[in-house]
């Protein structure tokens, strides 16, 4: 029985809805899903197995226009490598945003890898809207295959799976069959809990933060956890603390229901908030903190 395999990645500018879609393919949750833009940062792999295929799904950065800081450059090249090592490119575009990235648009027409365009959010529109939304991508890039989808409701996903398995090539598998992902139970702790602080904080504060795991102590019934939260100011960090702590014993208490869902495990979580002002700009801490393409 031949196998096949390859590489399905996922771009397009920010909040176009690239992390519930990969969800949605993966059948896990692996990337943080909130309503603000940049929410992921790194690139993430997902891993779907079957007797006969193995997709490896990634969800990439957010295309940044203008970066402001080294961070936001190695973010785009998350993206940059996202569409060289790819079999197929799933470019994702919200059907209520008319901007376009447009030297994105420029490399996915003088690109060889299949590019199929995503149309998400068509529960946001009307039919007369989405037959416009495809007629324009049809023209905007004519060797793509286009498709509406709605990654949140699941509406034609199921097709688009059916799909994506007809464009991977003949391969073994690349990763062992059991696997779910590329990153370790650490990075998921990390991101669960910025997940939590872009839904609790407002303004700056979640473009702000990086969050590292100090140390993870693993026993049978449970999981002793102790994470530093780094912000860039000192009033960032009262901030996140909260009057009397109320704010970061909130954020803890979300963050540790979501992870003992995760891991199946009884969590302890404590968490320290520390200033690092200048990490989005220094090297040797970005390597630290995993931006490295």
């Amino acid at each position: 029985m031949s196998h096949k395999a390859g590489y399905v990645n996922i771009i397009g500018r920010p909040n176009v809805g690239k992390s519930t879609l990969m969800n949605q393919l993966v059948g896990e949750k692996i990337s943080i899903i909130t309503s603000k833009a940049q929410t992921t940062r790194h690139r993430i792999l997902g891993i779907v197995n079957g007797d006969d295929f193995q997709i490896v799904f990634s969800d990439t950065p957010g295309i940044i226009k203008d970066p402001a800081y080294k961070m936001h450059e190695v973010m785009n090249q998350f993206v940059n490598v996202a569409l060289i090592d790819a079999d197929l490119i799933l470019f994702v575009v919200d059907i209520t945003d008319k901007k376009e990235e447009e030297k994105t648009i420029e490399r996915l027409k003088s690109t060889e890898i299949p590019v199929f365009v995503l149309i998400n959010k068509i529960d946001l529109s009307d039919q007369q809207g989405v037959e416009q939304a495809v007629a324009h991508w049809e023209k905007e890039l004519p060797n793509a295959t286009v498709f509406p989808i709605s990654a949140q409701h699941n509406a034609n996903i199921q097709h688009l799976f059916e799909q994506i398995l007809t464009k991977l090539p003949e391969c073994p598998p690349y990763f062992p069959k059991d696997e779910l992902t590329d990153k370790s139970m650490r990075f998921f702790i990390t991101e669960i809990i910025r997940e939590k602080i872009l839904l609790n904080y407002q303004q700056e504060i979640p473009y702000s933060v990086q969050v590292e795991v100090d140390s993870y102590e693993e026993s049978d019934k449970r999981i002793v956890i102790r994470a530093s939260i780094y912000v860039a100011r000192d009033s960032q960090k009262a901030i996140i603390i909260g009057k009397g702590g109320s704010a970061i014993k909130k954020l803890g208490m979300q963050a540790r229901t979501d992870i003992e869902e995760f891991t199946g495990k009884k969590i302890f979580l404590e968490l320290f908030v520390k200033v690092d002002k200048d990490w989005r700009d220094n090297e040797q801490e970005l390597k630290r903190f995993g931006y490295e393409a």
